[in-house]
C-alpha cells in the first residue's frame, strides 16, 4: 500500500487530500482539508500575488506538510493553477514556497488542467458525447468529449473571484451590473469557434460554482441522499437559483443554506457564469460531477494509459473500487450477481423490465455484502448505508437508490419506511421493481450459501404457474436449495408463480 497526498492551490482555495492507494490500485481517501486563502484576490493591474495572501498560503502548506508527515506520506503531488499561472512574480513565489515549506509546486497550463478535469469526469460519469465546464476561481476550462474522447480545450481567464472583482459583485449589486457580467460572459464563449456547434449536447459541471448551487437546491428540496456526483440540475433551477442571490446583499447570502460561508461573497460571479454558460449551451439541465482536476491526477498516477483513453467501463471502474476498499469475497460477489443476472434475462417473459437495470443488478450483487466491512450482523442495512452514500461512477442517483434498496432487501422484508424515506426519487413502479429484483437477489445468494462456487449455473423454465429452476453442479446442493425455497412466498407474491428449485 502507498498513501500520497495532492495538493491543489488555486485561485480561491488550496486543497488537500490524503489517499492510500493498494497495490490493485484500489483507493479510498483518508483525510481532506481546504483552505480559502485566496491567492489570486487583490493582484490588481500589476498582477502581482500580493504578500500577505502568499504567508497565508505558506502557513497552510505546513499544516498539511506536517499532516502528510504523520499519516506516512510517500509522496506529494502539489500542483499551481490559475492565479500562480498568470502571476508575474511566479517564480519567486515558487522559490519562495519550496525554501518554506519543502513542497514543490507545478504549474498547469489552462489546457493541462482541462485535460485532467476531462480524466476525472470520463471515468466517473456515463456520458459519451458531452460539453464540460469546470469553473475555478480565475478561469473557466471547457472541454468537448466525443465518443468519451477529448476533442477540444479552452482555458477562459475568468472564474468566480476575478469576475466578482472585475464587476464588484461582493456586496449588493445593480441591474446594470448583472447585465454587464451577463453580456461579459456570452461574449467570452462567443469568441470560441467550436463551441457554437455543440448546443444542445448534455453539459457536466465541474467545480465550486456548480456543486454550491447543487447543494442549495438539495437543501431546499429537502433530498434524500446526500451525494453530489451524479446529481442533475435543471436550467430553470439555476436560473432561480441565480435570480434569487441578485437581489441580496452578503449579509442575507451568507444565511443560504448550502452555501459556503467562504463562497457567499464570490456567488454572485459564480452563479453568473454557471447561468451564462447553461443558457449560451442551450443546456435544459447539467451533470454535476465531484470528480475534476484532482481525481483527474489521482487516475493518471494509478494509471496513466487514462490520460489518452478512460476506462471502458465507467461502473465496473467504481463498483471495482468499493469491492477493494471494503474487502469482500470477490468469487462469491461474482457467482451472485452471475446467478442473478441469469435469472432476469431468462424471466424477462415475467418482470417485462428493459436490459437498462443490468446496472442496478451488477451493483446491487456485487455489493451485497459490503456491509460485512463494518458488522456482519444486519450487514445488509450497513450495505444500503454503504451504497446510498458513495458516489458510485456510472450511475444515476435513482439507480444508487434502486441498487442500494435491493441490497437491503437480500436478507430483509420489505419495509415502506425504507421506499418512503427517497418518495421525492422513486415511484410506485419502482417500488415494484425493487421487489421483484430483490428476490432474484436472494434466491441467488442462497445457491451459493456456501460460498464455494458449487453451483455451477441454472436455468429458468416458465411453465404454468410455476417457475422451475433447474441447477447445475458436481456436487450436492441440497441445503442450498432449502435455503432459497425459503424465498418461495416472496418470489410468488413477486411474480405471481410458484418457486421449483431441481
Amino acid at each position: 500500500m502507498k498513501k500520497i497526498a495532492i495538493i491543489d492551490v488555486g485561485t480561491n482555495s488550496t486543497r488537500l487530500v490524503l489517499l492510500s492507494i493498494n497495490d490493485n490500485g484500489g483507493y479510498k481517501v483518508i483525510d481532506e482539508i481546504k483552505e480559502s486563502v485566496r491567492l489570486g484576490q487583490d493582484m490588481g493591474e500589476e498582477c502581482m500575488i500580493k504578500p500577505r495572501r502568499i504567508a497565508q498560503l505558506i502557513m497552510a502548506l505546513q499544516m498539511f506538510r506536517r499532516l502528510c508527515d504523520n499519516n506516512g506520506v510517500d509522496e506529494i503531488i502539489a500542483i499551481a493553477t490559475s492565479a500562480v499561472r498568470r502571476a508575474r512574480n511566479q517564480r519567486s513565489f515558487l522559490d519562495q514556497v519550496y525554501a518554506e515549506t519543502g513542497i514543490e509546486l507545478k504549474v498547469l497550463t489552462g489546457e493541462q488542467v482541462g485535460h485532467y478535469v476531462y480524466v476525472g469526469v470520463s471515468n466517473t460519469v456515463d456520458v459519451d458525447n458531452a460539453v464540460i465546464v469546470e469553473i475555478g476561481g480565475g478561469s473557466m476550462e471547457i472541454m468537448h468529449m466525443q465518443k468519451r474522447a477529448l476533442k477540444n480545450i479552452v482555458s477562459i481567464p475568468y472564474g468566480s473571484v476575478n469576475l466578482t472583482e472585475k464587476f464588484q459583485l461582493q456586496d449588493k449589486i445593480s441591474d446594470e451590473q448583472a447585465k454587464e457580467i451577463e453580456d461579459f460572459i456570452y461574449k467570452q464563449l462567443d469568441a470560441v469557434p467550436w463551441l457554437k456547434n455543440l448546443k444542445g449536447l448534455p453539459l457536466v459541471g465541474v467545480g465550486g460554482a456548480f456543486r454550491n448551487i447543487g447543494k442549495i437546491m438539495m437543501k431546499k428540496s429537502k433530498y434524500s441522499i446526500d451525494v453530489l456526483h451524479n446529481y442533475e440540475l435543471s436550467f430553470e433551477a439555476v436560473e432561480n437559483v441565480y435570480k434569487d442571490v441578485l437581489s441580496m446583499n452578503l449579509d442575507r447570502r451568507i444565511k443560504i443554506k448550502g452555501l459556503s460561508n467562504e463562497r457567499a461573497d464570490i456567488f454572485v460571479g459564480a452563479a453568473a457564469a454557471v447561468t451564462g454558460v447553461m443558457r449560451f449551451m442551450e443546456s435544459d439541465k447539467v451533470i454535476i460531477s465531484t470528480n475534476g482536476q484532482r481525481e483527474g491526477i489521482l487516475y493518471a498516477y494509478i494509471n496513466p494509459a487514462v490520460m489518452q483513453k478512460p476506462t471502458e467501463n465507467v461502473l465496473d471502474f467504481g463498483l471495482q473500487n468499493m469491492m477493494d476498499l471494503y474487502v469482500m469475497n470477490p468469487a462469491h460477489a461474482y457467482k451472485v450477481y452471475d446467478l442473478t443476472q441469469t435469472m432476469f434475462e431468462q424471466l424477462r417473459q415475467l418482470h417485462k423490465l428493459p436490459p437498462v437495470y443490468g446496472k442496478i443488478i451488477k451493483t446491487a450483487a456485487l455489493l451485497h455484502d459490503c456491509g460485512t466491512s463494518i458488522r456482519y450482523y444486519d450487514h445488509q442495512k450497513n450495505s444500503y448505508y454503504l451504497i446510498i452514500n458513495s458516489e458510485i461512477t456510472g450511475l444515476s442517483h435513482k439507480e444508487i437508490v434502486l441498487s442500494a434498496l435491493i441490497a437491503l432487501l437480500h436478507r430483509k422484508e420489505m419495509s415502506t419506511r425504507e421506499i418512503m424515506r427517497h418518495s421525492d426519487i422513486l415511484t410506485e413502479k419502482d417500488h415494484e421493481t425493487i421487489i421483484k429484483l430483490s428476490v432474484l437477489l436472494r434466491i441467488a445468494e442462497s445457491l451459493d450459501r456456501s460460498m464455494s462456487g458449487l453451483i455451477g449455473g441454472i436455468s429458468c423454465d416458465i411453465l404454468g404457474d410455476s417457475v422451475i429452476v433447474k441447477t447445475f453442479s458436481e456436487g450436492d446442493l441440497t441445503l442450498e436449495i432449502k435455503d432459497a425455497l425459503k424465498s418461495a412466498a416472496l418470489f410468488e407474491k413477486a411474480y405471481g408463480k410458484n418457486l421449483i428449485i431441481l
